[in-house]
């Protein structure tokens, strides 16, 4: 379960700081027990954002089943993937 305070104090900090290999390692360090994954926002073909941003979105992740997969839940939710978007 991941709560709405803590998406988003997620959505804050990459505001600020942007995404980096730095603030993943702040994230886990914050939030132990959720999984946070990087990747371009154009790499994810199914789902759908549960925040989007003009350089972000974060995607919930559903571990409970055998297969992680995407969902919008935040009370399924045990992690979160954030999306870089890159403009051109």
């Amino acid at each position: 379960m991941i709560a709405r305070a803590e998406l988003e104090d997620v959505v804050a900090l990459l505001e600020q700081k942007g995404l980096s290999e730095a603030l993943l390692h702040e994230l886990r360090g914050r939030f132990p027990g959720q999984h946070f994954t990087w990747c371009m926002d154009d790499d994810i073909n199914a789902g759908k954002p549960v925040v989007t941003r003009e350089h972000f979105a974060i995607y919930l992740v559903d571990s409970r089943d055998h297969c992680s997969c995407l969902t919008s839940d935040l009370d399924s939710a045990s992690g979160m993937v954030l999306a870089e978007i890159i403009t051109d």
